[in-house]
């Protein structure tokens, strides 16, 4: 197998050099060349040929968020964000997982820490992403009144566990949710400072609200729980009364928040729970679904057609986990037919 070629640009020259070294002993990645800004970039592209590229979120000139979303209309291919893990860079590393970037890393603090966690393996599995071309912007519709008719919650709980490709899934998804939804706890994983933000803009663009999940907090409907990550795990605690429980412990699965602690805690729910697995790299959440399932819960993956890493939603379907593989077109009105909304007709 031929090794991925790998494009880095970012204006920084310590910067391309640490995330040249970080990659150049890894037998399954080649760095093919280097780029100051994007319009070397767009010059290069068509020359090296690169399977992956690196982008620096923040450059000066043209932003590393408009090049990305030139590049997503004209030549669609798997871009990994690497951030400042600052308010400003975390707030544009969101929006560029948005426009279609597969996965952030966030840049290490000081140069002598570079160490780009799980760079490597992000490389080989974003070459084999499912790209797609998009549509150039169209000016906003005006916003439309929360759709709360037609939906009577039937008191069941959803857990939604994803990764690599998950908030441009999520925000598909949630945006078809209305504002008295069923209540919904996430795992996604991301460092806690881009999650923070994820959550603020999520909050502003749908109808249900969404927060930072908090050790106490009532799971009610219309309400949205996020994972904060950090040195915590989100799980689902008093059955009877459901609360966000957030749990400090090791990583599981590599992963911290870990999807699997979100779903074994659901477990306790039975047959009020709903699991849903979404893009992403990995196994995490997949045992635990599979527990989830066996206690009664309704369990749907993304499928691989419409993932853009078919490997969470894989393992799980291969471990006998889920009851459905639903396209992401069709997974909101799947998880609210579920929770209680009537079937037209």
């Amino acid at each position: 197998m031929r090794p991925v070629k790998v494009l880095i640009v970012d204006d920084s020259m310590t910067m391309r050099r640490l995330i040249r070294l970080a990659l150049s002993d890894d037998p399954r990645i080649e760095v093919v060349g280097e780029a100051r800004d994007t319009a070397q970039a767009t010059a290069r592209i068509p020359e090296l040929r690169p399977d992956v590229l690196t982008l620096d979120v923040e450059m000066p000139g043209e932003s590393g968020l408009a090049f990305l979303e030139r590049l997503m209309v004209d030549r669609p291919m798997p871009v990994i964000m690497v951030s400042t893990l600052t308010q400003s860079g975390s707030a544009a590393a969101v929006q560029a997982l948005s426009l279609g970037a597969v996965d952030c890393v966030g840049k290490p603090s000081a140069p002598q820490s570079g160490d780009f966690a799980g760079l490597r393996d992000l490389i080989v599995a974003a070459a084999s992403a499912r790209i797609r071309a998009r549509p150039r912007p169209a000016p906003a519709p005006p916003s439309a009144e929360p759709r709360d008719r037609g939906f009577a919650w039937n008191g069941r709980v959803v857990l939604i566990g994803s990764s690599t490709g998950g908030v441009d899934a999520l925000e598909r998804i949630l945006a078809e949710f209305p504002s008295n939804c069923p209540p919904t706890l996430i795992t996604q994983h991301m460092p806690p400072a881009f999650l923070a933000n994820f959550a603020q803009r999520l909050d502003a663009r749908i109808a249900p609200r969404v927060r930072l999940a908090e050790t106490g907090l009532p799971v009610q409907q219309g309400s949205i729980y996020i994972a904060p990550g950090g040195s915590t795990h989100l799980r689902l605690g008093q059955p009877r009364a459901p609360v966000c429980e957030l749990v400090e412990d090791d990583r599981r699965n590599g992963h911290r928040p870990s999807v699997d602690f979100m779903f074994e805690s659901g477990a306790a729910l039975g047959e009020r729970a709903i699991g849903v697995m979404l893009t992403g790299m990995g196994r995490d959440g997949a045992e635990a679904m599979l527990a989830l399932r066996r206690a009664g819960a309704t369990c749907l993956a993304q499928d691989e057609a419409t993932s853009v890493v078919w490997g969470m939603p894989r393992v799980a379907h291969e471990l006998g986990a889920v009851d459905r593989l639903v396209p992401l077109q069709d997974m909101a009105e799947t998880i609210l037919v579920l929770s209680g909304r009537r079937v037209p007709g």
